[in-house]
């Protein structure tokens, strides 16, 4: 979470936002970093007034660059380990598991019990209470974090990760942040940060998990326009 005299960024997790966050503390004096992965209901309330900007990716792009991500680390965090069930399966079965989480009361029960009950203001961030929220829904993973991340009521702007670049100059035309050269041409010009190393993401899926991203993530999908392909 990264405030500033004119909004509020939140970093909705494999987003883009590490590469905004670096952008806002280099370039924007005031902006101030508040928490890691932090909620929109977790901002503090004389900042309450302010307009939320965030990142959205294709879900299909995010189960495959969190698997990459987590895959390599010489220390996963727990809802890797709890859903690959200790690095034992593979993609097809560890995002099966993640999002089949709401109706799988075997690993949400574990990945609760595994994650910390409170913020520790790193890693993934995300305790146990805020997971369980997901136990009976059909949503999948990536749904429940977007919604977990950006409800709650005020001014919502978010632009599409994939077109970062170009729609975070409208985002910020609207919310009245001023661009400066330095900050454009940095937009324009600097590489991807945290990057996660993967082939394309449709190399990845099967019709049948595919398919059930498309039934999980399906409104979310629907709202910012995504493909599968795209």
């Amino acid at each position: 979470m990264i405030a500033t005299d004119h909004f509020v960024f939140l970093h909705l997790h494999k987003s883009g936002g590490t590469f905004v966050n670096e952008w806002l503390l280099r370039f924007v004096p005031e902006a101030r970093h508040i928490g890691y992965h932090l909620p929109r209901k977790m901002i503090p309330p004389p900042l309450a007034h302010l307009p939320v900007v965030g990142l959205v990716r294709n879900p299909w792009s995010y189960y495959v660059s969190w698997f990459a991500f987590q895959s390599r680390r010489p220390q996963p965090n727990a809802l890797y380990h709890v859903l690959s069930e200790g690095g034992r399966i593979g993609f097809e079965d560890t995002v099966r598991n993640m999002l089949n989480l709401g109706t799988s009361d075997r690993h949400l029960s574990a990945l609760v019990a595994a994650l910390p009950p409170e913020y520790i203001n790193r890693g993934l961030n995300l305790p146990g209470t805020v997971v369980a929220r997901i136990r009976g829904t059909s949503l999948g993973f990536y749904s429940f974090l977007y919604a977990y991340m950006y409800d709650g009521p005020g001014i919502l702007h978010v632009g599409r990760m994939e077109r970062m670049r170009e729609e975070l100059l409208q985002l910020f035309t609207a919310v009245g942040e001023p661009v400066t050269g330095p900050m454009h041409r940095h937009l324009l010009d600097a590489p991807p940060s945290n990057t996660s190393d993967h082939a394309t993401y449709t190399d990845y899926y099967g019709d049948s998990l595919r398919d059930l991203v498309a039934e999980r993530d399906g409104e979310l999908i629907a709202r910012f326009g995504y493909r599968f392909g795209d």
